[in-house]
């Protein structure tokens, strides 16, 4: 059964889906159901009748040379145009990804739209063999350039210097993009969770926070490790081997039927008796797959329940900024009948570099 087929069967009234934007600009949720990577298109989703692919000039010849969907050639303005078309039709379209200005186009051409939420994205949550495969090759190439890296000197180097260095890399591994912009932090700058690396030099005696990914025919890695830059202090070490303990306290936890939060709580529960509590202020976890943050969450707040088939990272960190410290390990995982695999195997051995 296709992708479209899947929430069609879902549906009681027709789906206008158009968005939402993704790392490389294109659209995740139309690509996603149509395979069409692009900046300006919607598709259109009946319960019982064929799905209508809307694009512009600009993508309408790539459009018609895939299947599974009738394909409507409209103006650049697309929301408006599709109104057009669509006047006197009740539709659904995606509460969070259609701006309110195109919203009220819908209306004003005469279409009675109904908000709907996070109905593709709940398809999109568990990967089918396709998109697992994408996923280990990410994967993959993030082991050999976290590899790589670990041959780098980062003393006297910068974070940005860094951060170019892991994105090249992935370029020339055959990476059609970056998950993200790379993560550097060094002493200090490890200690905030989102660090943007900086321009100063790194100096021997701290942790450095590397935090990346890449994209492989459109699917996401992300893998966090820390390095130790030289000889570093007890405490760092100590430091250290709690969040990694934490860490994998947190990878046992994954499991088909286990709420996101109790699996965050789970790789919380440890650094929470060292008093660290505090110092862990972010979930353990989210989905990975065409975007880098997607669903089911893993957080405490979250009320999701973990599937066969979701990916997930599972990175809990600990941060410190009165001892310039922060310490991040992340592994991607793939939901699996018995517990997860890793995707991402990148030793998590505290690594001492130069």
């Amino acid at each position: 059964m296709s992708r479209i087929e899947r929430l069609a069967g879902r549906l009681e009234e027709p789906l206008l889906v158009a968005g939402p934007p993704y790392v490389l600009g294109g659209q995740a949720n139309v690509r996603y159901l149509t395979g069409l990577a692009s900046s300006n298109s919607a598709v259109l989703v009946r319960p019982d009748g064929p799905a209508t692919l809307y694009t512009d000039f600009r993508y309408a010849n790539r459009a018609r040379a895939l299947s599974g969907f009738e394909v409507a050639e409209v103006a650049r303005g697309l929301i408006p145009a599709i109104g057009e078309l669509l006047s006197g039709q009740r539709i659904g379209f995606e509460e969070q990804h259609l701006p309110h200005a195109l919203y009220r186009a819908l209306v004003a051409a005469g279409v009675d739209a109904q908000p709907t939420t996070a109905l593709v994205e709940g398809l999109r949550a568990v990967k089918d063999a396709e998109e697992i495969e994408a996923m280990r090759r990410a994967s993959a190439l993030s082991d050999e350039v976290f590899a790589a890296l670990a041959q780098e000197p980062f003393s006297g180097r910068s974070e940005r210097e860094l951060a170019w260095w892991i994105e090249r890399s992935f370029r020339e591994g055959g990476a059609s993009g970056v998950s993200f912009e790379a993560v550097v932090g060094a002493g200090l700058t490890a200690a905030s969770p989102h660090a943007v690396p900086g321009d100063d030099p790194i100096s021997p005696g701290v942790l450095v926070v590397v935090d990346a990914g890449c994209i492989l025919d459109g699917y996401c890695s992300d893998c966090t490790r820390t390095f130790a830059v030289g000889e570093i202090s007890e405490r760092l070490q100590e430091l250290y081997a709690l969040c990694l303990e934490a860490q994998l306290a947190g990878l046992a936890a994954v499991a088909p039927g286990v709420a996101g939060s109790d699996a965050d709580a789970a790789s919380r529960r440890l650094i929470d008796d060292a008093g660290l509590g505090w110092a862990y202020g972010h979930g353990m976890g989210h989905g990975v797959g065409l975007q880098i943050h997607e669903a089911p969450t893993l957080r405490p707040e979250s009320t999701d329940t973990l599937e066969v088939g979701n990916v997930v990272s599972v990175e809990p960190g600990i941060y410190i900024p009165d001892e310039s410290a922060g310490v991040r390990i992340e592994d991607l995982v793939l939901v699996t009948d018995d517990g997860c695999e890793r995707l991402t195997h990148y030793t998590k051995e505290l690594t001492t570099v130069a």
